[in-house]
């Protein structure tokens, strides 16, 4: 902590004006449910912006969504309407459906702990997710993984059903990518058998340390990775296993690319999550729209497009999608 505020705010707010410093003079909007968290993000966001863009009437204007939808403008430094605007909302607090807030930002922060806020959604005309996209996420998961299991415990045997659709045979290579604690793990090395190889990989420390602290470091090597670019060979693998990945990758064809990239040919692909999507829009206070990458409309030219042909789409109790390697 750094006179009461956290080193994160102060990683967080440096970022944002660093990327925002260059199209003053504009006014940022900061938004959010609770109203006091952001009024002081507001005031700290303002504070980062250097002498000299302050000077240009950076202003840090703290958005009030009305009952209507309409945002009412505080008194916090309220000035004219600057050349440019951008508007950061605070997701804090019991998650609800995005309301217009939200929809209408291009910063999207998850600010349930105000000690700790972590970019989720930035506009790429503000910032490459090159920038940005793999600290904010080892920053939003490091302090989930120590809780991780305990809370979704309950969905290891959910994950054994997910590889064996994917059919591993004794003696492959099969990769978990984006592996977390390693709940896949310990079912992927049974059906490889000893004379097969595990790799589970993941870009946040502190999940693998959870996955080598419940031993599961002895059913796979574990290393730390970008899903993005992984430190692999070209068709290396019989079987990827993605749990919960395509979702939190800013550009899905991509990383469906590079998943392609370390597969052989007629290898499989298991994209899952233990709940379905609805469920989990809604525990993310979202509703599922027509646009998003794992709608089966969307998924099968997605994965065409990147080097596999779809064979299996499921999504009720969980989802699940299976793919061969073209």
């Amino acid at each position: 902590m750094l006179g009461g505020v956290s080193q994160r705010v102060t990683e967080v707010t440096a970022f944002l004006a660093e990327i925002l410093t260059p199209r003053a003079p504009l006014t940022v909007i900061v938004d959010g449910g609770d109203h006091g968290a952001a009024t002081r993000f507001a005031a700290r966001l303002a504070a980062a912006f250097p002498p000299s863009a302050r000077a240009w009437n950076v202003d840090a204007v703290l958005g009030l969504t009305g009952p209507s939808g309409g945002v009412l403008d505080s008194a916090l430094n309220v000035l004219e309407p600057a050349a440019d605007r951008v508007i950061v909302y605070l997701r804090s607090g019991p998650r609800g459906p995005a309301g217009v807030g939200e929809r209408r930002a291009q910063v999207v922060i998850d600010n349930n702990d105000p000690q700790w806020p972590v970019i989720r959604e930035l506009h790429p005309r503000l910032a490459d997710p090159d920038r940005w996209h793999l600290a904010e996420s080892q920053a939003f998961f490091a302090p989930r993984a120590a809780g991780w299991d305990k809370k979704f415990g309950d969905d290891l045997p959910a994950y054994a059903r997910a590889v064996e659709s994917a059919g591993p045979a004794p003696g492959d290579i099969a990769l978990d990518v984006g592996c977390g604690t390693g709940r896949a793990l310990p079912a992927l090395a049974a059906a490889v058998g000893p004379a097969g190889r595990v790799i589970g990989l993941d870009c946040t420390p502190d999940m693998l340390a959870e996955a080598r602290a419940k031993g599961r470091d002895r059913s796979a090597a574990l290393i730390q990775a970008d899903a993005r670019r992984l430190p692999l060979p070209d068709a290396l693998a019989a079987v990827v296993f993605a749990a919960g990945l395509v979702h939190h990758l800013p550009d899905p064809a991509a990383g469906l690319a590079e998943l392609a990239r370390v597969t052989r040919p007629g290898g499989r692909l298991v994209l899952f999550h233990p709940t379905s999507r609805a469920a989990l829009a809604g525990r993310h206070g979202r509703t599922l729209t027509a646009a998003e990458p794992l709608n089966s409309a969307n998924l099968t030219p997605l994965l065409a497009g990147t080097g596999w042909n779809l064979s299996r789409y499921e999504d009720d109790d969980s989802f699940l999608a299976v793919a061969v390697r073209l």
